[in-house]
């Protein structure tokens, strides 16, 4: 699958169009996209709301297709792609970091981060050893036997970083993932991806438009109104 890509770039995107059906007519959430992601970039797509940020990723987390134009993530094309290989694709390489943390309720902490394993059918102990390790990564050994009712904001979304990095993805795409943190837990999460990216050789793509994330990135893609307006790397 990944003999694909050429020379270190996963994500390639070409021409892309997006558009909504919305009362009788349509709405363009993205026009002409043209962007590629080299792997292990920290980078971030940042605009207003409803400037199309959340819809690219979207796309390229395979949960959406184009209307009209071609993108390609970890060697897979959107038009080759069934039902059935974007869950793989997901599954299998691409972890998810939401601003609204997504955990269930009734499972514990090692539960929750866990769950990714469980579909990827690994046996037991391996997946015990993984899950602890995200756990230490994050810095919540002690919260392992925790429900998400008994955490803070800050722990949960700790929680969702260990679950979307658990298996080790290639890519993680996380969408607003500081929106319901105060400063503090803020940098505490972007430290940790920083960390994670550098060690693990994660590529990690945001839609943000906090500027306490902004200043954390490597690469800073501008939206408006679904189009590119500016594309600037920042060198640490």
């Amino acid at each position: 699958m990944h003999n694909k890509m050429k020379n270190g770039t996963i994500i390639t995107i070409q021409n892309l169009i997006k558009r909504f059906p919305i009362g009788g007519g349509e709405f363009t959430a993205l026009n002409g996209i043209n962007l590629s992601f080299e792997k292990g970039e920290f980078s971030g797509i940042v605009g207003p709301s409803g400037s199309g940020k959340t819809t690219m990723l979207n796309i390229m987390g395979s949960l959406d297709t184009p209307t009209e134009g071609e993108t390609e993530v970890l060697g897979t094309t959107s038009s080759e792609m069934t039902p059935r290989s974007a869950a793989f694709l997901r599954k299998k390489h691409i972890g998810f970091i939401f601003q609204t943390y997504n955990l269930m309720p009734v499972y514990t902490v090692f539960e929750n981060v866990e769950f990714p394993l469980l579909l990827l059918k690994m046996p037991s102990s391996e997946r015990r050893k993984a899950v602890l390790e995200a756990l230490e990564w994050v810095g919540l050994t002690d919260k392992i036997k925790s429900r998400p009712p008994q955490l803070s904001g800050g722990e949960s979304q700790r929680v969702a970083i260990a679950r979307a990095m658990v298996k080790k993805p290639d890519l993680v795409l996380a969408d607003e993932p500081t929106a319901n943190l105060d400063a503090k837990n803020s940098h505490h999460i972007l430290q940790t991806m920083e960390k994670l990216n550098k060690d693990l050789k994660t590529t990690f793509i945001f839609a943000t438009h906090d500027d306490k994330v902004i200043k954390y990135l490597n690469r800073i893609i501008s939206l408006e109104d679904g189009k590119v307006v500016s594309d600037e790397s920042i060198k640490k």
